[in-house]
């Protein structure tokens, strides 16, 4: 029998002054409204004043740089049952229903095995509060590189912090990959099929994707205008 998923929150974080705005909340909550209807909620925490039919907002209180505004999605008292986190250049390609079933999970970083990546990550209520707790108490020693110690990362960001917090604390999430296997894609030009989760990897985006995934981003037809 499939778990009850009636009460699932798709969280997603939108920094003002980058790239992204809410075009990109737009997008992203179009996309799980026709193939993650299990959602009830869609939540943006953001600094900047959008009004996007079917998504709620609520304010970033820290002013942290960058992707680093990504671990205020652990606040508490965002929501109560399950909460899945994405980046906004994700795209939806099919049924991804099953993202939004309960349980602790995170994608499987792309380059790391046995890392963690911040793209997906979901939890339950408060569960992972204790990670904001402990990164509002020291945000400037956190964000300095070295703070989680030695880690196979290249650039260190906000889910090196995470893995360091996490491990710290004993708490091993299921890999998605692993959990859900099918359900994640990642982007690459030369596709032309995908599976229902597509995730960018370094400098791809969805704005400038070809077909079928600019058509899926859009919500157009592939001979409109982009």
């Amino acid at each position: 029998m499939r778990a009850q998923t009636s009460d699932a929150t798709l969280l997603t974080v939108l920094k003002g002054g980058g790239r992204y705005d809410g075009l990109w909340v737009e997008r992203l909550a179009r996309g799980a409204r026709a193939f993650a209807p299990a959602f009830s909620r869609i939540l943006c925490l953001t600094d900047l004043d959008l009004k996007i039919a079917g998504v709620e907002t609520a304010p970033l209180r820290h002013g942290w740089p960058g992707w680093w505004s990504k671990m205020e999605a652990f606040r508490p008292g965002l929501a109560a049952g399950p909460i899945v986190l994405l980046d906004l250049d994700t795209v939806f390609a099919a049924d991804a229903s099953a993202l939004a079933t309960p349980g602790l999970a995170a994608m499987e970083d792309h380059f790391h095995a046995g890392r963690l990546s911040s793209a997906i990550l979901r939890w339950q209520g408060d569960e992972l509060a204790f990670l904001y707790e402990a990164f509002a108490a020291e945000p400037e020693r956190f964000m300095q590189p070295g703070s989680c110690g030695p880690v196979p990362n290249a650039v260190h960001g906000d889910q090196v912090v995470i893995d360091h917090l996490l491990r710290q604390r004993g708490v091993v999430p299921g890999f998605v990959q692993r959990l859900h296997p099918g359900l994640l894609d990642f982007y690459d030009p030369a596709k032309r099929s995908y599976g229902p989760v597509v995730i960018f990897i370094g400098d791809a985006k969805p704005d400038g994707a070809g077909e079928p995934i600019r058509s899926l981003w859009t919500g157009m037809p592939a001979d409109a205008a982009f």
